[in-house]
């Protein structure tokens, strides 16, 4: 079987028209992020097939769910969607909303009480969906949308509408859940946030032009794109965990490619877990030489691979370190002083780092 969804539209609504050429993998997460009205959402309704566009196509795998002579409806493609709106059914409760789709799928008693037991759903089976906060709708909604047993799941912006609070508990839950189910996901979300933390793909979307697909780091990064040149510019980092300074509570974490090794605050980790980072572009500075009496931690050495001038005082340049790649946001006159160019080695200063899983 082919392991990668494919599609081939061209969305049109009113004076709003897209086209769209994507292949993207059945493993792993895939983020569509991007302003409002960019069509995130549309695409999303169209791969569903809630919507039907004129020709176009989409694959999942070697399962045609449509082509010129070929439209597969909605309720027969093995998918689960979960709206920004849960779209519980009000006259069920927690139970009845499960029991639904598990019968309509097959899933066993086995399998809904596991999935109750993973999203922390066994005190709410008796409740009224009215009775529900919206983080319990939305983990009610996951539920049911899982007990389908799709085999592709899509979420359009679910988290728009809680809190801070239960979005940080949540986004590490839902990795690991469909890590372990092995679903792929397609994943809408204009906060970057949420898509950092969840994404292994991204699919960026720009008004009036065709969709940019890539691996997440590497379109976080990029410098002719707008992603790297938002005030909040960040750089998302895979690690592996080295080591735990037990006394100070700072993990060691290994990136590919370097010898350096980043100590970050969090709580022992087994060796060899992967992890997460996130570094914001304006906690990155640079020297020429490797700064002793600092209460800096982290200290890299890296190589500038690309300057980005812009447009007022501000410069951000792209850093290799290792087989990763860190942004700084410096002032113009810093880099002027140190006379950046592409290819020059010195050192990335990184006062912050988010573990964000």
């Amino acid at each position: 079987m082919t392991s990668m969804l494919r599609i081939r539209q061209q969305l049109a609504r009113g004076s709003f028209a897209l086209p769209v050429d994507l292949a993207l993998p059945l493993t792993g997460i895939s983020a569509f992020m991007g302003e409002s009205g960019t069509g995130k959402t549309s695409l999303l309704r169209a791969i569903a097939g809630l919507d039907r566009h004129s020709g176009g196509e989409v694959l999942l795998g070697d399962l045609c769910w449509q082509n010129a002579q070929h439209f597969l409806p909605v309720h027969q493609r093995e998918l689960g969607y979960v709206f920004q709106e849960d779209n519980l059914f009000p006259h069920l409760d927690v139970r009845g909303n499960l029991t639904f789709a598990a019968r309509r799928s097959g899933a066993s008693a086995q399998e809904m009480a596991q999935l109750v037991t993973r999203l922390q759903l066994q005190e709410l089976l008796a409740a009224h969906t009215t009775q529900l906060s919206g983080g319990e709708r939305q983990r009610v909604a996951l539920a049911r949308a899982l007990l389908t047993k799709p085999k592709l799941l899509l979420m359009d912006e679910p988290l728009s509408a809680v809190d801070a609070t239960f979005k940080s508990a949540f986004l590490p839950q839902l990795k690991r859940l469909v890590q372990d189910l092995r679903i792929p996901l397609l994943y809408v979300s204009h906060y970057a946030d949420e898509v950092a933390q969840l994404a292994d793909t991204l699919v960026l979307f720009r008004k009036g032009q065709a969709p940019l697909c890539g691996p997440l780091a590497a379109l976080f990064t990029d410098l002719t794109l707008p992603l790297a040149r938002r005030a909040d510019a960040e750089a998302v980092l895979d690690a592996v965990v080295r080591g735990y300074e037990g006394n100070y509570g700072l993990l060691h974490l290994h990136l590919d490619g370097t010898q350096a090794v980043l100590k970050v605050s969090g709580r022992a980790l087994p060796i060899g877990t992967p992890v997460r980072l996130r570094v914001m572009a304006h906690d990155v500075s640079l020297t020429l030489s490797r700064q002793l009496d600092t209460s800096i931690l982290n200290i890299c050495p890296v190589t500038v691979s690309a300057i980005d001038n812009g447009a007022d005082a501000q410069v951000t340049v792209l850093l290799a370190l290792g087989a990763s790649s860190l942004l700084a946001r410096i002032t113009r006159k810093s880099a002027e002083h140190l006379r950046l160019c592409v290819g020059q080695s010195l050192y990335a200063q990184i006062k912050g780092v988010a573990l964000l899983y």
